[in-house]
């Protein structure tokens, strides 16, 4: 089969076998959909440690099960599946208390520690717990950031324990911004404050009515724009979703005393935590891995109405084009947000 194989510094598109089943718990999905993440160009870069060499790279995807383990009681083949990006037992310590994340026999494996989905077939690993069946009104493209994108935003939201009318900022209006505040808005937010250096990306948050206000900070000065609207208290939480190298600085800026800062992007140089600065603003700083607990309950969401992120698609590239695809997205042409891959 045709699969995206990273090596180095360099990816390139090649035959491996198909995939086997390897353990009771494992499923064999016939990829329909697949994206590329920030996170695929942080391992072709260096900035994922335990990502290992030789490996199909890929996380985010939906397709069919061609194939079970024998463990596998809660699925059939021919069902149509969207996938988690962790891998979870559902048994350990962690993922007792949600944190899958943090699965002691899992985390994030799928195209980062074994083979992952930019391929034609992908195996899954505790399938019973990562894959979730798309309602019959859901279609593929519907579905397919339900398990990494989706989730992180709806995290994001989550992390930051929003009261009914609390003001909510949201720092970088990319994917995962976009959709912590269309999540953040399920959760009864009052004012959703976009910020981004991108002014497509900013108009199109407000046009989707998932922002009510965007600034870009490049063209304001954003902590006292922020006050104006806060009765210069300052933000009752911050989402952190850019991982600019002035991003996090800006976040407990920005944020109320005793304010929850959610930090969800993933950064490829150290923050700095200056205590003396924030001593005295009591604030609370959540970090995260996304633990994507919610992919049933998001889909069902989906289903209903309440939630669309087809909007994030910029556009489809085949499998065969999918080097192109990386180098469009890392460029950022035609201000993508997400490329879908067709298999």
């Amino acid at each position: 089969m045709k699969a995206l194989v990273w090596n180095k510094d360099k990816i390139e598109l090649t035959e491996r076998p198909y995939p086997k089943i390897l353990n009771l718990g494992d499923a064999i999905v016939k990829v329909e959909l697949s994206s590329i993440c920030t996170s695929d160009l942080h391992i072709i870069k260096g900035f994922v440690p335990k990502a290992k060499e030789g490996i199909v790279l890929g996380h985010e995807f939906v397709g069919e099960i061609v194939e079970l383990g024998s463990g596998i009681t809660n699925l059939k083949i021919g069902d149509r599946v969207s996938a988690n990006c962790e891998t979870f037992c559902g048994e350990c310590y962690f993922c007792k208390r949600g944190y899958i994340n943090n699965c002691q026999y899992g985390g994030w494996e799928l195209g980062c520690t074994i083979d992952g989905c930019q391929a034609e077939y992908v195996r899954v690993p505790f399938a019973d717990k990562g894959l979730v069946k798309i309602p019959d009104n859901v279609s593929y493209r519907n579905a397919l950031f339900v398990g990494d994108i989706l989730s992180s935003g709806y995290f994001g939201a989550e992390l930051c324990e929003i009261q009914k009318g609390d003001t909510l900022v949201v720092i970088g209006a990319g994917p995962v911004g976009l959709c912590s505040m269309a999540c953040a808005k399920t959760f009864g937010a009052g004012k959703i404050i976009a910020v981004d250096i991108d002014e497509t990306r900013l108009n199109l948050a407000l046009n989707l009515n998932l922002a009510d206000y965007a600034f870009n900070p490049r063209k304001c000065d954003i902590e006292e724009e922020i006050k104006q609207l806060t009765e210069r208290r300052g933000a009752d939480c911050v989402i952190e979703a850019a991982g600019g190298d002035e991003t996090f600085e800006m976040s407990w800026k920005i944020a109320r005393p005793n304010a929850i800062v959610a930090i969800v992007a993933m950064y490829e140089k150290n923050q700095i935590l200056p205590l003396p600065q924030m001593y005295g603003k009591n604030l609370i700083f959540k970090t995260g891995g996304v633990d994507a607990v919610h992919c049933e309950k998001l889909l069902e969401m989906i289903s209903q109405g309440v939630i669309n992120t087809d909007f994030l698609i910029s556009k489809e590239y085949s499998l065969e084009d999918i080097l192109q695809a990386y180098k469009d997205f890392e460029a950022k042409k035609d201000n993508c947000l997400k490329y879908a891959v067709t298999y």
